[in-house]
């Protein structure tokens, strides 16, 4: 058999279908890349933000197409909503921030002392003001009754506060540093209350307080009136010199002339007695040492109680100092007498100044000379700086007994004396001399036995005297 060849169309090449084929699909696919682009352009003029999804239109007919593109919008709307929330929770996370930096600036900068103490009793929480009031520099995260002491009077009220959610509005207390020095402190303590879902059995609720609420806490608010204290002292002590000046005034004259009338009959009644009559001489010698002994104590008071006339000069305190401490020697050879420290020269007037460093000394003189052993007397002078000002700070220290803690308070108040002859005043002229010159006296027990006293006086004078440091028996 014989194949027979198809005949060829004139004009026509073999493969020319398959490139018809070919052209056809590059057609097609550029008339799907022109619906997008023309898609995407009216999506873009319907108002649509650019780059935003819009929705396609479903085709209602066509139930899948029309679930899918409902899908798709509601995706992209929660994909919108998280983006907004994550910038609100950004928002809101500096705004905390800075609430939070402002809280603890306001905090560390206000001069009122603040104390949080938990449930607990630890210190959660406290600014640079009540480290400085409390003289304790590390007190977070420490038990309240360690820090405060066991039976302190801040601990009291802190303890009531906690267990009874008590409150207590503007409240003083004393409380003694690490390092001995006694400050006076104005507290107001008040609890801190949250809500408990179970409530407390009836009868443990506190007074007032809804049974669904307990004490988490309590917030202690404190200021040192440590100065203030001071100067009310000071102020009261000046207003009861001053009545005592008034009233010794009307009656030192009264004294003086029964006095003076009674010595004068002694003195007749000695020189008039016969010879022999020995129990009438005697009787007058003993009422004219009784006249003497009151016409001293008199005078004593008179000097405590008149007004001081200081007449300012500049006083060589080392040269003074040498010769007080040089005529004790003399007076007292049974005490050795040691002068020691720093001097300068300050503003005041010498003759005071010199009377109180001389009833200092003969104290403290009298004071060792009743240990038993050997008398010793220390006499040092420092020059500190407290207060902004510079002070000239006299220490008299002696080893006797010391002083029993129950007089202390009392030993500068006047006719307050421990001894059988003295007239208790002359620490009552000391503290008084020491005012009249912007300064302060102020005695203490010394550690290893004996008692010392602290003469301050400002090495310049001005207008309004400021506060010095409070010790154990200052003014």
């Amino acid at each position: 058999m014989v194949s027979q060849i198809p005949p060829r169309i004139p004009g026509v090449q073999p493969f020319d279908l398959g490139f018809l084929a070919g052209g056809l699909l590059v057609l097609l696919l550029v008339l799907i890349l022109f619906a997008i682009v023309v898609r995407k352009f009216l999506r873009r003029g319907d108002g649509s933000p650019e780059g935003q999804f819009t929705a396609p239109v479903p085709d209602p007919e066509n139930a899948s197409a029309f679930m899918a593109a409902s899908m798709q919008g509601v995706i992209e709307k929660l994909r919108t909503q998280e983006k907004e929330l994550a910038r609100l929770h950004l928002v809101a996370q500096e705004r905390a921030q800075e609430s939070e930096r402002l809280t603890e600036e306001v905090t560390r900068n206000m001069p009122t002392g603040l104390l949080l103490v938990n449930a607990t009793g630890a210190i959660s929480s406290t600014n640079p003001a009540a480290e400085e009031a409390l003289g304790i520099r590390t007190l977070r995260y420490r038990s309240y009754k360690e820090i405060l002491g066991a039976d302190t009077a801040l601990t009291r009220l802190l303890t009531a506060c906690l267990r009874e959610g008590r409150t207590f509005h503007r409240g003083e207390v004393e409380h003694v540093t690490a390092e001995g020095e006694m400050r006076h402190l104005g507290v107001t303590i008040s609890p801190i209350f949250r809500a408990v879902r179970n409530p407390p059995r009836p009868g443990t609720e506190f007074p007032g307080v809804p049974p669904e609420m307990k004490v988490s806490g309590a917030l202690c608010l404190m200021s040192d009136l440590t100065e203030l204290t001071a100067l009310q002292k000071q102020m009261r002590w000046k207003e009861n010199l001053a009545a005592l000046g008034e009233m010794s005034a009307g009656i030192a004259h009264e004294f003086k002339n029964a006095l003076a009338t009674i010595s004068g009959y002694a003195q007749m009644i000695r020189s008039e007695a016969r010879p022999g009559s020995g129990d009438i001489r005697e009787s007058a010698e003993r009422i004219l040492d009784q006249t003497r002994a009151l016409t001293h104590v008199v005078t004593e008071f008179l000097r405590f109680a008149k007004p001081l006339e200081i007449c300012y000069e500049t006083v060589p305190m080392k040269t003074l100092v040498e010769r007080v401490t040089e005529e004790l020697r003399e007076a007292n050879p049974g005490c050795a007498v040691e002068c020691e420290g720093a001097f300068e020269d300050l503003p005041g007037d010498e003759a005071l100044l010199r009377q109180a460093l001389v009833n200092l000394t003969r104290n403290g003189a009298e004071a060792a000379r009743e240990s038993g052993g050997s008398a010793r007397l220390t006499v040092s002078g420092t020059i500190e700086e407290l207060g902004g000002k510079k002070w000239q700070r006299i220490c008299i220290a002696d080893n006797g007994p010391g002083i029993p803690q129950a007089d202390l308070p009392k030993i500068f108040l006047p006719f307050y004396t421990t001894k059988s002859e003295g007239t208790g005043l002359g620490l009552a002229v000391v503290q008084k001399v020491a005012l009249q010159h912007g300064g302060s006296i102020e005695a203490r027990n010394r550690t290893g036995g004996g008692a010392e006293f602290l003469l301050w006086l400002p090495l310049r004078q001005e207008p309004s005297p400021s506060l010095f440091p409070s010790e154990a028996a200052r003014i």
